[in-house]
């Protein structure tokens, strides 16, 4: 009771931190970069559910997140398609690409896997760069609409967007929370441990990875559609593996496989590397060592690592309950 009061307690604290935001910042670029990271989130939370919960390391996560980001823009711009429409169909078309690749890349296990996807993402990135007549080639998209108002709610202004990137990110991380907590979730942490524990626990591998594998593309396709509503821009770069990689380092430095690690990585490290822009290119020699001193004493990241800490003195606190 306890525990579920005090996980209450520190929800509420980040959501209103949030809504409060934009009354404690100097100016619009606050806004922006704060409401980027916000969107990258998205995407993450999406990645964690697949390396982080299940255990597949997934290298073509940006491209899908392209995907959704094209879906949107090629919609409104190139065939008149409301910004709120083609967001739906953003989901559908990521998760449509996403099913027969699934399929074929999750018979591969480990490294084969990752690598698999790998190339997929590089095939997505040229795709994009080289079919002119359907994304627009290195040109990319311009002048995607800003999406359209809902009632008397404007999408226009800085803090509309940053409001309207913040209720989403909530709504994804609401939902992560409860798949986790599923017996979905339950699922996917014991293939995570083993397949072999899991088939022996009478698991359907291919299903529930795949299963786990749509739900972490679709994040990542929806994350991609607020995307392009928001930047209003696109180029092949969004489907680069490097924005894989940034994702995969926010979950290092939050916590793999916990559900508030991505988020707090998403939001800080953009942070951390804005503080550092006065640096220019040498940015990365302070950034760098930072990045890899975490990686090796704090190998869970920065909340695995409180979460485990947590964990041994409750088992402490046990014992010596036990010895009295």
């Amino acid at each position: 009771m306890v525990e579920r009061i005090r996980t209450l307690v520190g929800w509420s604290v980040l959501l209103l931190a949030g809504l409060l935001f934009p009354f404690f910042v100097g100016n619009d670029y606050h806004l922006t970069v704060m409401s980027t990271a916000y969107l990258f989130a998205i995407a993450t939370l999406g990645l964690n559910l697949i390396v982080g919960y299940t255990g597949q390391f997934n290298l073509a996560h940006a491209g899908f997140m392209a995907i959704g980001a094209y879906t949107v823009g090629i919609l409104t711009v190139d065939h008149g398609y409301s910004y709120w429409l083609s967001f739906c169909l953003a989901g559908v078309v990521t998760v449509a690409v996403g099913l027969p690749l699934g399929w074929v890349s999750l018979r591969l296990k480990g490294h084969y896997f990752s690598i698999f996807t790998l190339c997929v993402g590089y095939i997505i990135f040229l795709v994009i760069e080289k079919w002119d007549d359907l994304t627009h080639g290195p040109v990319g998209i311009i002048g995607i609409p800003a999406p359209e108002p809902i009632g008397e709610f404007t999408f226009e202004s800085p803090i509309s967007q940053y409001y309207l990137m913040f209720f989403f990110l909530v709504l994804a991380v609401w939902v992560m929370r409860r798949i986790v907590n599923s017996l979905l979730g339950r699922t996917f942490m014991a293939i995570r441990n083993g397949d072999d524990l899991a088939e022996a626990l009478g698991i359907n591998l291919m299903r529930n990875k795949l299963t786990a594998f749509l739900l972490s593309v679709l994040y990542a396709g929806w994350a991609g559609a607020l995307y392009a509503g928001f930047v209003r821009f696109l180029g092949p770069d969004l489907a680069g593996v490097h924005h894989t990689f940034d994702m995969t380092m926010y979950m290092l430095v939050g916590g793999l496989g916990t559900l508030i690690g991505p988020l707090l990585g998403s939001i800080s490290v953009p942070w951390l590397t804005q503080y550092l822009q006065f640096l220019q290119e040498y940015r990365f020699v302070i950034f760098g060592p930072i990045l890899i001193l975490l990686v090796i004493y704090l190998p869970h990241g920065v909340v695995g690592t409180w979460l485990g800490w947590r964990a041994r003195q409750a088992d402490a606190a046990r014992s010596n309950a036990t010895q009295e």
